[in-house]
């Protein structure tokens, strides 16, 4: 109810803020499971996502934003969980695990879910290479992928910077990637790279990133809330 209620609110207040550049959005299926899968540049993006996307938009999030106490931490639940958010505790060592299992049932609930194949924000600009989680879920869930390209949204809120700022965000929507029965005959390792592959390169196009070629670097990971 909280949802339904807010989000008739908070996308176009936001909207009329940052006027985001939107194109693509006839590629999101209004109804069934999907996966939006973007690349990532700024916490923000988990906002501007579901704030263009007429139809919920499920992303995890770190539990820590769940369980705070007072005024504070009752507006920060409310903000998440307003922003279709779900927790997940990113401390657990299995936590990976616990992430593609909530995916699978946001998934299986004929929802969308957003996921960031980097595994992190990039702090370079740069694309870095697919994690394959993101075919996992896919392959698995039976659902299409919607590459997703976003442009500025790391100027909305620079590492440092106490508040956010209006600042031109782009947001460009591929067309689905459905794998469908093309990776039956492949060993389940091969099938996931090749479609991980497959949809970086889509999200790539859109986003006109350069290509880094590696994963991020391990000293990033586990600073994002991304699946």
């Amino acid at each position: 109810m909280l949802y339904e209620v807010m989000h008739r609110v908070l996308p176009p207040l936001l909207k009329a803020v940052w006027r985001p550049d939107v194109s693509g959005l006839e590629n999101v299926p209004r109804q069934g499971g999907v996966i939006l899968a973007s690349n990532h540049l700024s916490f923000v993006d988990s906002v501007v996502i579901p704030t263009v996307v007429p139809r919920r938009v499920v992303f995890l999030a770190k539990s820590d934003y769940f369980t705070g106490t007072g005024i504070k931490g009752a507006l920060q639940r409310s903000w998440f969980e307003t922003m279709g958010m779900l927790p997940v505790d990113r401390e657990d060592t299995r936590s990976a695990l616990e992430s593609l299992d909530v995916a699978l049932r946001v998934l299986a609930d004929g929802e969308a879910f957003g996921i960031y194949p980097e595994g992190t924000r990039s702090r370079d600009g740069r694309l870095y290479r697919g994690r394959t989680g993101v075919a996992h879920l896919a392959l698995t869930a039976g659902v299409p992928v919607v590459p997703v390209g976003l442009w500025g949204t790391e100027r909305i809120q620079p590492i440092g910077a106490s508040l956010p700022r209006v600042v031109k965000v782009r947001v460009r929507f591929g067309e689905p990637i459905d794998p469908g029965t093309r990776y039956d005959d492949l060993p389940t390792g091969k099938a996931r790279r090749l479609l991980t592959d497959e949809i970086m390169t889509a999200i790539q196009r859109l986003s006109g990133q350069e290509e880094a070629g590696i994963y991020a670097p391990p000293s990033l990971e586990g600073r994002s809330a991304d699946a």
